[in-house]
């Protein structure tokens, strides 16, 4: 039987976690608050917002969202960044996508003051998270190794399969799965038989935005398979980068989408965003 490692518990313990924080910290004169820029008129990104501003509220941190229009220039863009990492009163940072034409992510999120930067954009904090530095890790990223942790799967020594190699998730997944000392592989778009590689995985972390991708050929007998696809199905639902009837009764577990990696990662933007208004740098 292939187990299912939702996302749910865990999102719910981070939540409450993060709620008893915010509290403690308004009680002591600080209002915690996070500001997502968004330059973008895509509803997918602003179903993503609010329920981030909704997350938010409901733990008791403000969420302002600064809406700059699709029609944004890049230097739009960065001076908005740039005022709201020297606002005091701002303590995490979101840069939203997708961007207007002509505006790249990783130099506009290097306006994002690092000790503000809750999603891990900024290629600083990339940077730092690579060389063992105090960073704020991109939030999906760790949501990822805390899923592990929460079903208590071993990393040490085992081999471990990323499949892609963006800067939001699978380069920092990598380098969280290395600190853990996981024997880890990095697949992508040009990797030559990639169920050779795939195949003898103990964990398999899956984020390529291609749906169903990952076929039962790609898995090994019990290895645990965290889904990080996100694709929006004509009937308005969601699916992962993983067939999950191909894999099921193979894998030894699988994270579902929706429920999976996805409530785990707004959570722990939450609390890295609890972090900064502390004052607790990683």
């Amino acid at each position: 039987m292939t187990a299912v490692l939702s996302g749910t518990e865990l999102a719910r313990n981070l939540r409450a976690e993060v709620t008893a924080a915010a509290a403690e910290l308004t009680g002591a004169g600080t209002s915690a608050r996070l500001a997502v820029v968004v330059a973008t008129d895509d509803e997918s990104s602003a179903w993503y917002v609010r329920s981030i501003a909704g997350a938010a509220r409901k733990t008791g941190i403000d969420c302002e969202v600064v809406d700059l229009g699709p029609q944004a220039k890049p230097g739009q863009i960065r001076a908005a960044l740039a005022a709201l990492s020297e606002d005091p009163a701002v303590h995490g940072i979101m840069l939203q996508t997708p961007l207007p034409d002509g505006a790249h992510f990783e130099d506009l999120a290097s306006a994002i003051a690092p000790e503000k930067d809750v999603d891990g954009a900024n290629p600083l904090s990339l940077g730092r998270l690579s060389a063992g530095l105090p960073a704020f890790a991109p939030a999906t990223a760790a949501a990822v190794l805390a899923l592990l942790d929460h079903y208590d799967v071993p990393l040490a020594g085992r081999t471990t399969v990323v499949v892609g190699r963006s800067n939001v998730v699978g380069k920092p997944a990598a380098q969280l799965l290395l600190r853990r000392d996981a024997t880890v592989v990095v697949c992508h778009r040009h990797t030559k038989d990639l169920a050779a590689l795939t195949r003898p995985a103990d964990v398999l972390v899956v984020a390529v935005g291609r749906p169903g991708l990952i076929k039962a050929e790609h898995v090994g007998p019990d290895a645990i398979v965290v889904d990080v696809g996100t694709n929006p199905t004509a009937d308005g639902g969601l699916v992962g980068d993983v067939d999950e009837r191909a894999v099921s009764g193979r894998a030894g577990g699988l994270t579902p989408v929706p429920g999976g990696v996805g409530p785990v990662t707004t959570a722990l933007l939450l609390r890295q965003t609890i972090q900064s208004a502390a004052g607790r740098f990683p």
